[in-house]
């Protein structure tokens, strides 16, 4: 086995492991009331770009005690996505077939209207990628941001993240950045981050 294959291995292992919490009950009483609850302040509302009766089906492959991939399957049901989880032990296949970029991995990967999304990435965003249908294999968002969907806090803080747009070569570039109250949601048309001067 090469030394990146470890090194991906080992960072997959890690993300997971480091979202693992007990397994928590269905519970349809509790899964209306969070539906009905209001997204976090360091969420921007969701751009109406795509009817939410159009929105195509999520296919979430997250590790079975994963607690905060269950937080950001909640997120994208509150923002109307019909929503499949599939419970799996090993997401290292899964993340190679979509072609998961190297070091852009996640505790959670899905797949939406024939795009690749890796990680806590923003219904809003997805809904973006989506209406506008560009020529890539999705979005990634590494590692497990603070405050991004799924990773909120009690004192709703919101580290600083930007998502990225995974090129059909593999490449990535900025799609949004989240947390930064002077460009949160904001990209520019070829994709990089806006200057935040300096």
């Amino acid at each position: 086995m090469n030394p990146g294959t470890v090194l991906f291995l080992l960072v997959s292992t890690l993300a997971s492991a480091a979202c693992a919490r007990a397994p928590e009950q269905p519970d349809a009483a509790g899964a209306s009331a969070a539906a009905g609850q209001a997204p976090p302040p360091a969420q921007a509302p969701a751009m109406s770009t795509i009817a939410d009766a159009a929105l195509p089906l999520v296919v979430v492959h997250k590790n079975p005690t994963c607690g905060c991939c269950k937080g950001w399957v909640d997120h994208m049901r509150q923002a109307g996505f019909p929503v499949e989880v599939r419970d799996e032990d090993n997401l290292d296949p899964v993340k190679q077939r979509l072609g998961v970029p190297y070091g852009k991995g996640s505790c959670h990967t899905a797949e939406v209207g024939g795009y690749l999304v890796e990680g806590h990435v923003p219904a809003q965003d997805i809904k973006r990628l989506l209406a506008e249908k560009p020529d890539v294999r999705g979005l990634v968002l590494p590692g497990m941001p603070m405050g991004s969907p799924g990773m909120e806090v009690p004192d709703r803080t919101v580290q600083p993240y930007t998502v990225e747009l995974v090129k059909r070569d593999g490449s990535t570039a900025a799609y949004a950045v989240h947390g930064d109250d002077e460009n949160e949601g904001r990209s520019e048309p070829d994709g990089s981050s806006p200057d935040k001067g300096g």
